[in-house]
């Protein structure tokens, strides 16, 4: 097997460690390239070691930075309401490149954004009959990562069916 041999030597056994190690935390928790390879490294593997270990996970399919984004953005969409501003934040923190971030949000539209926006007000069940409570819904719904013209709209809307 072509695997087995490209892990022989005093190294091999390493290598071979760091990718069982990689696998075990990807079954355990969906993570990033990046993610993964900073959480190798504290484990005491080397450079090579989490390189080579990251290259067989990403070939075998078990790591997958699109997939990764692509699962997270949905599951903080729907599972905590967040925003597209905020999934983007967190998720380059993690390490993933720019253009696998906007193919993640890419298919969160306007219309899903101001309905989830919507419906978060309606759950906090605060009456936005004045400045200070429209002012509060907006730093609410800005720090869950929707853009400014958003929120004003979701508030507008809520004002509106609550009318």
């Amino acid at each position: 097997m072509a695997g087995a041999e490209s892990q022989a030597g005093p190294n091999g056994d390493r290598s071979r460690e760091a990718f069982e190690q990689g696998l075990a935390a990807l079954r355990r928790r969906e993570r990033g390239t990046a993610e993964l390879a900073e959480w190798l490294a504290a484990r005491g593997f080397d450079q090579a070691e989490v390189g080579g270990a990251i290259a067989r996970l990403t070939e075998v399919g078990e790591l997958d930075d699109l997939r990764f984004a692509t699962r997270f953005a949905e599951d903080k969409r729907e599972l905590r309401g967040w925003g597209p501003e905020r999934i983007r934040e967190v998720l380059a923190g993690r390490g993933i490149a720019p253009e696998l971030i906007e193919a993640a949000l890419g298919t969160d539209g306007h219309a899903e954004q101001l309905a989830r926006a919507s419906a978060l007000l309606a759950r906090r069940g605060e009456a936005l009959a004045t400045d200070a409570a429209r002012s509060r819904a907006l730093a609410f719904l800005t720090r869950r990562g929707y853009d400014l013209e958003l929120s004003y709209e979701a508030i507008r809307r809520s004002s509106r069916e609550a009318a």
